[in-house]
């Protein structure tokens, strides 16, 4: 069996913590371990969250610093980076080690699901699984994860304050296409909710449209953080 260090880079999510890591336990019983790697200096949920994990670190804030600081301790052959609002889905280690198992796969993501029920986020979903499917590029909603050798490779995330997800995919997909499966993690839909489902998707795109035309990551991020308020 091939060990997976699930890191999970959070930022004043007590709450989310509080929910999500107890799902995660049954994974450590199995010889897995959970890295939680704080960007906010949250000393209470630190010791909350101490019986339900392997390592808690602290770290600048920025969500790709976060997780190279968790790959630089992990000690998996496997890293599986998560967001703490998402959950795997029940067959999650079984499919890990089966695509694994495989020399030529070096990287890949699951199919996502949105938490909401608005139909809305059936569509939204099935998009973003199909978009990543024919271009080869994951989000981090869709919990990446990557050969520990292949990461240490390329360096990690690039220092990003946004996009890192997609730069680390592209990065990763010249040295081989991605395993793309389509078991579902379940992923909160609580940012479209907050801000509107419409203009949510719209500025998700002009992010994206205006990324792939050489805007700066550090631009793009004063923009996501200015329009999603």
């Amino acid at each position: 069996m091939k060990k997976i260090s699930i890191i999970i880079p959070v930022f004043n999510e007590a709450q989310a913590l509080a929910t999500h890591l107890p799902l995660l336990q049954d994974l450590r019983e199995l010889g897995h371990e959970i890295i939680v790697v704080d960007g906010s200096g949250d000393a209470a949920s630190a010791a909350r969250c101490a019986q339900l994990l392997d390592h808690w670190l602290i770290s600048e804030p920025g969500r790709a610093r976060q997780m190279n600081v968790g790959a630089a301790s992990a000690s998996g052959e496997i890293f599986l980076f998560l967001h703490i609002d998402t959950r795997l889905p029940d067959d999650a280690m079984e499919l890990l080690q089966e695509g694994f198992a495989t020399d030529s796969i070096l990287w890949g993501r699951f199919d996502v699901r949105l938490s909401g029920q608005r139909w809305a986020f059936r569509v939204i979903e099935y998009m973003i699984n199909l978009r990543s499917r024919v271009s080869g590029v994951a989000t981090g909603d869709q919990a990446i994860f990557v050969r520990r050798s292949v990461f240490e490779s390329i360096g990690g995330y690039d220092a990003l304050p946004l996009m890192e997800d997609v730069a680390i995919s592209k990065t990763l997909r010249q040295h081989a296409r991605p395993l793309c499966l389509r078991s579902k993690v379940i992923t909160s839909s609580r940012r479209w909710e907050a801000h509107g489902v419409g203009r949510t998707v719209l500025l998700m795109w002009w992010i994206r449209l205006l990324y792939s035309l050489g805007v700066s990551p550090q631009t793009l991020h004063g923009m996501y953080v200015k329009k999603a308020r």
